[in-house]
């Protein structure tokens, strides 16, 4: 993320929604970067925000939060007078859907169905250890209206727009976003670029379903594409390809120590991700992604609603 530090973004994951809703956002500023064909990212606060913008009207996926709305509008006005028609939701975090009330006075809401349900019934997210946060149930104004359980597709601008479902990666209701004309794709935060990644067990997530997931999408793509992570510059398919090579290296490590009989403090104090210190951020710290990786490969679990994969 540019507009907002790392440190700034724990403060964020760390709170419930309505107290970072509290924030004052009247500093954030809307940066506009043109990716590709049609398609722009919108970067402020929260996660990076796709569009879709042309003579059919506008399409967003994820709208950050709702204090930056009236922002975003005037952002997306600047670059072309058209209505936001459609908004998709890569998953459920706030900072990724808390856009979704206001904007749903004038546009139509999709998401993935786990997305939904999660919004639905609030709950806890995290990793199931250090990293934690709270989420009330979302009010009707902000629930999506249409959803799809495994792909969907738009057609306005001149271009497909395709919403692909991968489960279980950095959480249960995960959608990659791909303009097919523009040759853009957005990741959601299946790929991040400010370290450790945050995979959210207590929504579902897991290591293996995000390897699985941007190593199903990859070789789908063009190798020219452009890549909207869910928080960071654009990127390439490279830069994906580095960042799953450290999520298997990470795995492995953790799960070689789980099976000579090491506890998750062992591994802590052994500083067994010190390879891959560079990755560590104030987000996601090494001990923090020990954390997910043990939590994760031990299968320690939380209650989760019904799913419909």
């Amino acid at each position: 993320m540019r507009k907002i530090a790392l440190p700034a973004l724990a403060l964020l994951l760390a709170v419930a929604p309505a107290a970072a809703q509290d924030r004052d956002f009247g500093k954030v500023e809307i940066k506009v970067t043109k990716v590709a064909g049609s398609v722009y990212m919108l970067e402020g606060a929260g996660g990076n925000i796709g569009a879709s913008v042309g003579e059919d009207g506008i399409v967003i996926v994820d709208d950050q939060f709702a204090p930056l709305v009236d922002k975003i509008r005037a952002a997306l006005k600047g670059i072309a007078d058209k209505p936001v028609r459609f908004v998709i939701n890569t998953h459920v975090h706030f900072d990724h859907t808390g856009g979704n009330a206001a904007f749903s006075s004038t546009s139509t809401i999709i998401a993935q169905e786990n997305v939904r349900k999660r919004l639905l019934s609030g709950g806890t997210a995290g990793n199931l250890a250090s990293v934690k946060f709270e989420s009330e149930p979302a009010p009707k104004e902000a629930l999506p209206i249409i959803t799809f359980a495994q792909d969907l597709a738009l057609h306005l601008n001149g271009e497909e727009i395709r919403a692909i479902h991968f489960p279980h990666g950095h959480t249960d209701g995960d959608s990659v976003v791909y303009f097919t004309g523009s040759n853009v794709a957005h990741l959601g935060d299946d790929f991040v670029t400010y370290g450790f990644p945050f995979i959210d067990l207590g929504n579902g997530g897991s290591v293996d379903g995000m390897i699985a997931a941007l190593e199903t999408i990859l070789p789908k793509l063009p190798a020219d594409v452009k890549i909207i992570s869910g928080h960071g510059p654009i990127s390439s398919v490279a830069d994906v390809q580095r960042f799953i090579t450290m999520l298997k290296e990470t795995r492995a490590a953790v799960q070689n120590e789980i099976k000579a009989g090491k506890t998750l403090e062992q591994l802590k104090q052994e500083k067994v991700l010190e390879p891959w210190s560079k990755w560590s951020g104030s987000f996601i710290s090494s001990d923090a992604f020990i954390e997910t990786l043990y939590n994760d490969l031990t299968g320690k679990k939380t209650s989760e609603p019904t799913r419909h994969n």
